[in-house]
């Protein structure tokens, strides 16, 4: 049995050079951030509850989740383009790299992000 005290996480830390990607994740909808620790600030965001997605004409082509996640990666890739952002870390916090993660996460990288 292990601790409170011996229970150590690593912690991710983003600078202005390498923002940390922040992944939450509900049980209907997945939302990332891109922040600037140093600074304490949030660059650019995304989730799946954006108009984007939840538009009348997206309601009848019934996507799966993990195709959303995949998308909202995509749309947090583009919009950290337009801020010339190549470089970033990738904080799953306590999730798994599996399913929704690890499609948003791919998401992230088709659009030119390094991580």
């Amino acid at each position: 049995m292990i601790k409170k005290d011996q229970k150590k996480l690593k912690r991710v830390f983003g600078t202005s050079n390498r923002p940390r990607i922040s992944v939450f994740r509900s049980n209907k909808a997945i939302y990332v951030q891109l922040i600037d620790d140093s600074s304490g600030k949030t660059l650019v965001s995304s989730s799946s509850r954006e108009k984007v997605f939840t538009d009348n004409d997206n309601k009848n082509k019934k996507k799966t989740k993990i195709e959303l996640s995949n998308e909202v990666g995509r749309l947090l890739g583009k919009r950290a383009k337009m801020l010339n952002i190549q470089k970033v870390v990738f904080d799953k916090g306590k999730y798994l790299y599996h399913g929704r993660i690890k499609s948003l996460a791919e998401g992230i990288r088709e659009m030119g992000l390094d991580f």
